[in-house]
């Protein structure tokens, strides 16, 4: 008898509906077997939210240590910082790792990709872990999926695969990708959302014609991203869905910049320049001038300057300060984690306050663009 969503990997029960896995009595003898909340997920787009603990992601990474695999760390490129896995370097043990970048169709279409490849290795080099390859693709739209499959085909009769990365970063419509490329039924498939947590446990997939198999595991979970805290209403409006449009704002020293009303982003001092914003299209920005910033907030959040809505946290309503100064030179960007950046050329000398929800990660990078 089938124990697991063929979905999500929870262990299936027909015993609470509120708790994972829960099917009726009536679909047990069933071939496929869907949770409640997949079918849920797969036809009606239903969010479902429920308690995932931090510590079974953790246990199942440390499992990979003394396993003989080919590790494919999944991250978004568009929230990279975001998405990477805090220690990664602990659980790899001596197999070989590939570094996944998802998500290359969001990025302007002037992008050269060869330096954004760069770029990764550059700033994977700065985490001290050993990389086998970077691949960049779209698992979405099938962009450079081929090439993980080929990656994996020269392993897949000595190793199984493990696909490993952060909540919502595109692990399982990888997964999916690939199983069609090896010929797999379209019956046969994981559950994918853009909601983080949608797989529960480890789900296991043959892969036609070899001896071993796909390993899909669970998103971690942080508390540092944004997207990982917003209502699934505001989700909609902070996840990309199509190339971004690059927003250009020229600014003067005293201006700020609201992003929503989930990051409010202060020019305090510094010649006149431009400011580059990467953000998901659907997402508002508003220029004001600094002495107005704090009576805009207050009369305009959650109106004018949303998300945040109705059915968010409080706690993303509490902004903490966050001080840099740019010096001049090259391009850098200033990237809150789950939401995207802002883009500082680096013409002139920028002192800068950028205020965002407390515990959100901010943090300034080389600019990848």
């Amino acid at each position: 008898m089938i124990t697991t969503c063929m979905g999500c990997g929870a262990p299936l029960q027909t015993v609470d509906p509120a708790l994972p896995g829960y099917i009726p009595q009536s679909t047990k003898e069933r071939e496929q077997i869907l949770c409640r909340r997949c079918f849920r997920i797969r036809h009606y787009n239903e969010v479902s939210p429920v308690s995932i603990q931090k510590e079974e992601f953790e246990r199942i990474l440390k499992e990979l240590g003394g396993k003989r695999a080919l590790i494919l760390n999944v991250v978004d490129l568009f929230d990279f910082e975001g998405s990477w896995i805090q220690g990664l370097e602990r659980f790899v043990g001596e197999n070989p790792l590939v570094l996944v970048a998802n998500k290359i169709d969001l990025l302007p279409r002037q992008t050269n990709l060869a330096k954004v490849e760069t770029w990764l290795m550059d700033e994977v080099k700065k985490k001290r872990l050993e990389t086998h390859k970077v691949i960049l693709v779209s698992a979405r739209r099938g962009i450079g999926v081929e090439q993980v499959k080929t990656l994996i085909e020269s392993y897949a009769n000595e190793r199984d695969i493990y696909v490993v990365g952060t909540a919502n970063v595109g692990k399982s419509t990888l997964v999916n990708k690939l199983l069609h490329l090896f010929g797999e039924s379209q019956d046969v498939g994981l559950t994918t959302s853009r909601y983080p947590g949608t797989t529960l446990s480890t789900v296991k997939m043959k892969i036609p014609q070899f001896h071993h198999v796909i390993v899909d595991t669970p998103g971690v979970l942080t508390t540092s991203r944004l997207t990982d805290l917003v209502s699934p209403e505001s989700l909609k409006l902070i996840t990309p869905e199509k190339v971004i449009n690059p927003k250009i704002y020229q600014l003067n020293s005293g201006q700020t910049l609201f992003v929503g009303g989930l990051v409010r982003f202060d020019f305090v001092a510094g010649g006149s320049q431009s400011f580059v914003g990467y953000f998901a299209n659907q997402l508002s920005m508003h220029r004001t001038k600094l002495e107005n910033a704090d009576a805009l907030y207050e009369k305009h959040l959650g109106e004018l300057l949303k998300p945040p809505g109705p059915d968010d946290p409080a706690t993303l309503r509490d902004l903490v300060t966050h001080k840099f100064k740019i010096r001049k030179g090259p391009a850098v960007d200033i990237v809150i984690a789950g939401l995207g950046w802002i883009s500082v050329r680096g013409k002139e000398e920028a002192d800068l306050r950028v205020h965002v929800p407390r515990g959100i990660h901010v943090s300034v990078r080389k600019a990848i663009i």
